[in-house]
């Protein structure tokens, strides 16, 4: 049976065997998986359809067309090919013996007498007994640079952030946000909230609630151009990036604003999971109206984002960090958080992204409202 790269979606043409999960003459059982096929927008696995001996044709790091064989699977009981006779070595005629050389003759006492040195090893150099080292030869250095193809994933996201800095008039505003009220809340709920719902409470989930408020708002920003279109969306449909070792990916989180703090976290943590294992769906990845972008968790304290397109806007959010600030004419140290709002000007006039980043500040520094919907 042959294995043979499926088609995977629109548009996709080939892919990248990014792994081999076995190895050329292991046996398979249906549902073993096969290899991650990494494409340019998802990562999919392949798995054998039958049981047999697996022999691979394409090797790990090839770009392989869909529809290419890769690998046969050999079916149990199938006869392996009779082995080719290998030909006895001609016999090897006896060799006559050499005629023995002559041994040389002694050196006589006189050359040693007239040469008192030639019997003795030469003197080492002068350079090499002040630096005995230097007759010991150096390890094998490492080599100073490597090459090797982008993979699919990386070419795509190279090519779509090219794409939103050349068709796009992207400006970025900042604020800034007081995490108090969040971490207290978070602090004194955390335990009963995950013996309900079994997840966590994280910040994503105050931010995507805080997000979706805000484009109620200001529904400029959740709009987009298309052509000499503008295109209002009445939906809040939400991706929120998650970086894996293959490269970014934006998996959208559908409804966010019917869905509750727990279902957020649910569906952030799903889609974290599927794309540490190469899971995710290019239908995860298609329809969001608004992208979040957490920096922070990398310890970045403050970045401009850059949009993905088709999208009007994006926030980035960034560590968190206590620090001095000015509160009922004192001076105290709160934690605070810098945001980022990018946004294409083409759509979004500068007051409307301000009043959409200050409608995120006060969402977060006052989470209560987010409970209530205020």
């Amino acid at each position: 049976m042959d294995v043979i790269i499926p088609a995977v979606g629109e548009s996709i043409t080939s892919g990248l065997i990014s792994a081999w999960h076995k190895k050329d003459g292991d046996p398979v059982q249906p549902g073993d998986v096969l290899l991650t096929l990494e494409t340019d927008k998802v990562s999919t696995e392949l798995t054998a359809e039958n049981a047999g001996i697996l022999h691979i044709k394409a090797p790990e790091g090839q770009e392989v067309k869909i529809g290419e064989v890769v690998a046969t699977i050999e079916e149990p009981g199938t006869p392996a090919a009779p082995p080719v006779p290998t030909p006895e070595p001609p016999a090897k005629k006896k060799s006559q013996k050499p005629a023995p050389l002559p041994e040389p003759e002694p050196p006589s006492p006189q050359s040693e007498i007239r040469n008192p040195q030639s019997a003795i090893a030469p003197p080492l150099p002068q350079s090499e007994i002040r630096n005995p080292q230097s007759a010991i030869a150096p390890p094998p250095s490492e080599p100073r640079v490597t090459r090797k193809p982008l993979s699919p994933l990386r070419r795509k996201i190279a090519a779509q952030l090219v794409m939103a800095q050349h068709t796009a008039a992207i400006l970025t505003t900042f604020n800034e946000c007081d995490m108090t009220a969040v971490m207290t809340l978070r602090k004194q709920m955390q335990e009963p909230f995950q013996k309900q719902y079994g997840v966590k409470l994280g910040f994503m989930s105050f931010f995507v609630k805080a997000t979706v408020a805000a484009l109620k708002a200001v529904p400029q920003v959740n709009s987009r151009l298309e052509g000499d279109d503008l295109i209002t969306h009445h939906y809040h449909d939400i991706g929120v990036a998650v970086g894996t070792e293959r490269g970014l990916v934006v998996p959208v989180i559908r409804d966010a604003s019917g869905k509750s703090f727990a279902q957020i976290e649910q569906s952030i943590l799903d889609y974290a999971t599927k794309a540490r294992e190469g899971k995710i769906k290019i239908e995860d990845l298609q329809g969001g109206v608004f992208t979040i972008s957490n920096g922070g968790v990398y310890g970045s304290l403050l970045s401009t984002p850059i949009l993905n397109p088709p999208q009007s806007g994006i926030l980035g959010l960034h560590k968190i960090q206590d620090r001095p600030i000015a509160l009922n004419g004192q001076v105290q140290i709160r934690p605070m958080m810098y945001l980022a709002l990018s946004y294409d000007h083409r759509v979004v006039d500068g007051k409307e992204a301000v009043t959409f980043l200050i409608h995120i500040k006060e969402a977060i520094e006052n989470p209560v409202r987010l409970l209530l919907e205020l």
